[in-house]
């Protein structure tokens, strides 16, 4: 408690029976139960306490029975309840202006003075006559009805305006009367058990509803604004509001509170107080049967030292709104005391409530997280001063008020990254001045987000990882691994080592915990997939780190440099390949069928290395095939042996075939004349040398079905080398060439013999393909014409054909031609004529010797009229 106002006697001893009060400005109306009204004027005293009373008026004749005065200081006007009748008055002269005539019987009323944002006032009155509510307003010195009588349900004993309602206490009930045109009542709560109803009108527009010795805060709609009632220590009789302050008339005192806090404010003790009434802002008056007293305010100032050292910080900051310093003065003393108050919340353990306030304020973060323990450096921590010793955490209250700051900490992150690129940014504020701030927003960022990793290692580690991932994380890279370490989290440590770009840090880390048995992080797998993600710019660190995979696991190694990413693909594919080609010889092949094959690569160095590799790999284990074979097993077929010799075989020789990158002539120094001599035919057809691929195929291997394959897969008729594979190999059936001719072969070989029967056959089955004349020219002069009969019958067929094709194709280019030329003399025929009085469709005038236009239907027009070919004037 403090002392919020103190009691001074007005007038004491009074002669007459006081039953009514009503002031404004420096006067103070007393009515006298005789019927006497008293005018008093009360000046105060410069610097003191002391007032000078004086009784400017008395009238002893106002009237016999006074039961209720009030003031209308806007209008001049004194409203009275004057022997069972609303009277009014001259507010100066007490001459009477009118009397509400069909108020006749009342026993209460109550007024409600409202001014609009322009400054104009309009009053409303409320008469209780019996069981009846009249409303009226005043206009032109007079009050008019308002609308109709409200019937209601009990004789009212107290009401009050309340915005476009009137609350109305009855003997046993509250009710709430709706000014909507249809008077609808709503009944709210018993009175309680003195039966004696209180309504005041707040200075919000609310009204305060008594209950006993409780008292609600309800709006026009009867809803009750506040969350606990006020609690007396005794049954009001009166109340005034003078915010912040609820000043309640009890049986033997005055009692001053506070809604927002809800608190006991200050008890004055006065002889019998009976009635209570306000003169405006910081004017009351109090009065008991024969005494009148004036509560004097304390100086706000004083009442705020008072507050603070009762650490009552939400009533000094509502006493400091309203002090009427400079406005720097007044906003830094507020800020001051809500620093004071957010700091209070804390020690109090009102964590989130303590966040909120510091979040309004713009308090220095740092100063926030230094209310924590082991959150700041010790050395910065030191800086910092509090108002009062930090309360100990630990536990559940620790982890609640880890939450708290979290929550803090992320608003303010926020606020912060958006403030990045102003020029112009707020500054933060001090929790107690004269300690130092950060004003750099990159290290309030820096130390915001470390706050929060460690933070969240304490309450939930699961968001450790989505901070570190963010792309504007700015958490600081040496605390931060200390207290990861600490916690051994190693995961969360790897995501701070990337977004850092300590890729080398990281990838170090990874190597040590791949071979702990309880680690996260066993295994080459994390290894596998940070590798892949570097890219190009870190070749050196994929280098570095990556032979330690290669070697435990060559298979998952290998996707270090094949797998589907756009950082992996881009890699430099010749300096992948040199240091798989040094390190890990037998991955280069995969490496190399995987961008061919799958990523399209048709660099022919990389198709000629795979092949050399293929090669390399054919010729070891052709050696320990050919050493395992037993005396007189001859070899099998090239591709069809077992093993991986089958395997490399077959792989070399679809890729000869199929691939278009590599260049022959480079690789086949490195092919062998005494063996793989299916390679070897294949360079050789790749390079055009087809005669010496088809006396491989004819005369060494002896296979007429891989010769005609191999004249199958070459023959394209619109290539000059390849037009004439096939008489090629009829060449070489009938006219075998010498061994020697066609290069070092390192083989036992007989001199080739011509094979009329496979010429025959070819002349058979591919005479279409054939160059006739060429093709008999290349037969022996005693073949006999029944052995190449049915060549003959087919070329002829075929010939035969081609001529009635081309006669039939011939009549129909002449039939088209004529069909052309027909259309054309038709539309040559086709004359415009322009005489002289030919004139324009569209603008009417002559054509005469102008430029000019005609349309499809014959319409000439001005070549400047026609706008538009499509459209012709006539269709218009």
């Amino acid at each position: 408690m403090h002392d919020a106002y103190e009691p001074v006697p007005i007038l004491e001893k009074l002669p007459l029976q006081i039953d009514c009060l009503a002031a404004w400005d420096d006067w103070l109306l007393v009515g006298t139960k005789p019927g006497h009204l008293l005018l008093y004027r009360i000046k105060k005293d410069a610097g003191t306490n002391r007032f000078e009373v004086t009784l400017e008026k008395s009238n002893k004749n106002f009237s016999k029975k006074i039961q209720q005065l009030f003031v209308v200081s806007q209008y001049k006007i004194l409203v009275s309840l004057l022997e069972n009748n609303v009277h009014v008055h001259d507010l100066l002269t007490f001459q009477q202006i009118t009397v509400v005539s069909k108020a006749k019987g009342a026993t209460l009323f109550a007024c409600d003075l409202q001014q609009s944002p322009s400054g104009e006032a309009s009053l409303r009155l409320c008469v209780a006559v019996k069981k009846k509510l009249q409303m009226y307003y005043w206009k032109d010195r007079e009050f008019y009805e308002l609308q109709g009588d409200f019937t209601a349900p009990d004789i009212p004993k107290s009401m009050a305006w309340c915005e476009n309602s009137i609350c109305v206490g009855f003997k046993r009930d509250y009710y709430l009367i709706r000014m909507d045109g249809r008077g609808s009542i709503k009944e709210l709560f018993p009175t309680g058990k003195q039966l004696e109803p209180l309504v005041a009108p707040l200075a919000d527009g609310k009204v305060a509803v008594g209950q006993d010795d409780l008292t609600v805060v309800l709006n026009e709609e009867g809803v009750c604004t506040q969350k606990c009632a006020l609690n007396w220590t005794d049954i009001p009789i009166a109340m005034e509001h003078q915010p912040p302050y609820i000043i309640a008339v009890l049986p033997r005192y005055v009692e001053i509170r506070t809604f927002e806090p809800r608190l006991l404010v200050q008890s004055v003790e006065l002889q019998r107080p009976r009635f209570i009434t306000s003169a405006g802002p910081n004017i009351v008056y109090v009065a008991s049967n024969h005494f009148v007293w004036r509560l004097v305010p304390v100086s706000i100032a004083s009442q705020i030292r008072q507050l603070l050292q009762d650490k009552q910080f939400e009533l000094a900051l509502q006493l400091a709104k309203m002090k009427d310093d400079a406005e720097g003065d007044k906003r830094q003393q507020i800020h001051h005391i809500q620093n004071l108050y957010a700091f209070n919340l804390f020690c109090q353990k009102r964590f989130d409530d303590s966040m909120q306030v510091f979040a309004k304020l713009g308090t220095d973060p740092t100063h926030v997280i230094g209310l924590y323990p082991d959150l700041l450096p010790s050395d910065y921590r030191k800086q910092l001063h509090y108002p009062n010793p930090l309360p100990a955490l630990s536990g559940a209250e620790l982890e609640k008020a880890h939450l708290a700051l979290i929550d803090y900490l992320t608003q303010k992150r926020s606020h912060l990254v958006k403030q990045l690129n102003d020029s112009d940014p707020s500054t933060p504020s001090p929790l107690m001045e004269g300690t130092p701030t950060i004003k750099s927003r990159k290290k309030l960022l820096q130390i915001i987000d470390t706050t929060l990793l460690k933070c969240y290692l304490h309450t939930n580690v699961a968001l450790v990882s989505p901070l570190l991932r963010l792309e504007n994380n700015h958490c600081h890279i040496e605390e931060s691994e200390y207290v990861l370490k600490k916690a051994h989290k190693y995961s969360e440590l790897i995501i701070l080592y990337e977004k850092k770009g300590l890729h080398q840090k990281a990838l170090q880390v990874l190597l040590d915990q791949s071979t702990k048995a309880n680690s996260p992080l066993k295994g080459h797998e994390r290894t596998v997939q940070y590798l892949q993600r570097l890219g190009m710019e870190n070749l050196g660190i994929i280098f570095e780190f990556s032979p330690w995979v290669l070697k435990m696991c060559p298979e998952d190694g290998l996707k270090i440099f094949t797998e589907d990413l756009t950082e992996v693909e881009t890699l430099p594919r010749d300096k992948v390949l040199n240091f798989l080609k040094e390190g890990f010889k037998e991955l280069a092949i995969p490496y190399l069928e995987h961008i061919i094959h799958v990523w399209d690569e048709t660099g022919p160095e990389f198709h000629n290395v795979l092949v050399q590799l293929y090669l390399e790999r054919v010729q070891g284990l052709m050696k320990q095939y050919l050493n395992s074979l037993p005396d007189g097993v001859p070899a099998v077929a090239a591709g069809k042996e077992e093993g991986d010799l089958g395997e490399f075989r077959n792989k070399l020789l679809c890729f000869l075939e199929v691939s278009t990158s590599y260049e022959p002539g480079q690789l086949i120094s490195d092919f062998p004349f005494d063996g793989l001599l299916e390679e070897r035919a294949l360079l050789l057809g790749r390079m055009g040398k087809h005669e010496q691929a088809l006396f491989i195929y004819v005369h060494i291997l002896q296979d007429t079905r891989m010769a005609e394959e191999y004249c199958h897969s070459h023959y394209d008729k619109e290539t000059e080398g390849n037009r004439d594979v096939y008489l090629s190999l009829l060449r070489m059936y009938l006219s075998p060439p010498d061994v020697h001719c066609l290069g070092p072969i390192k083989m036992e070989l007989s001199e080739p013999q011509a094979n009329l029967k496979a010429a025959l056959q070819v002349l058979e089955l591919h005479h279409s393909k054939l160059n006739t004349t060429k093709a008999i020219n290349l037969l022996p002069a005693n073949t006999q014409i029944r052995e190449i009969r049915v060549f003959l019958e087919s070329v002829l067929e075929e010939k035969a054909q081609r001529k009635r094709f081309d006669q039939v194709l011939k009549s129909l280019l002449q039939a088209e031609f004529l069909r052309v030329q027909e259309e054309r003399i038709f539309h040559q025929q086709v004359k415009c004529i322009i005489t002289e009085e030919k004139t324009c469709r569209v603008c009417k005038k002559k054509i005469g010797n102008s430029a000019f236009a005609r349309y499809p239907n014959g319409v000439v027009v001005h070549y400047f009229c026609c706008k538009d070919r499509g459209v012709c004037p006539t269709e218009q």
